[in-house]
């Protein structure tokens, strides 16, 4: 992908079901994420999704537009600006910004419906011209 490239964005519906099965998955019982009368309660106001339930969309994004360049050598560095909730659409999408030192950066985020900014940060992966290239993902 050249420079200034857009990678194809993944669009996700979060629902709380999603939310329950990650937590499961992943050991995390925290009620802030499963326990909607605990979250209620909260500065959130209500459950949320896992910050890593989210960062997987950006990792998925990656590997449909870098493949094996991704999965054996990709880097997130990103920062958790805001929350997601059940009943969102997360949109991941990303732009190449430049190729340094062999790897191919990307700027990536996640949006909510609302245009929240969820995620943000830089993606960056190998560069061995491997690359899938655009593939929408929409589930």
């Amino acid at each position: 992908m050249d420079v200034g490239a857009d990678l194809a964005p993944v669009v996700k519906e979060i629902t709380q079901e999603k939310i329950n099965r990650y937590a499961q998955a992943g050991g995390d019982g925290n009620p802030l994420h499963t326990d909607p009368q605990f979250a209620a309660k909260t500065m959130f106001g209500g459950t949320i999704a896992h910050g890593m339930l989210i960062l997987a969309y950006l990792s998925e994004m990656m590997t449909a537009a870098f493949g094996e360049d991704w999965l054996s050598g990709g880097r997130l560095k990103v920062r958790f600006k805001a929350p997601s909730r059940p009943g969102d659409t997360v949109t991941s999408a990303g732009r190449v910004l430049r190729i340094e030192d062999g790897r191919t950066v990307c700027a990536v985020e996640c949006r909510s419906q609302r245009d929240e900014v969820l995620v943000a940060g830089e993606a960056d992966c190998p560069r061995t011209g491997a690359c899938l290239g655009p593939t929408e993902v929409t589930v």
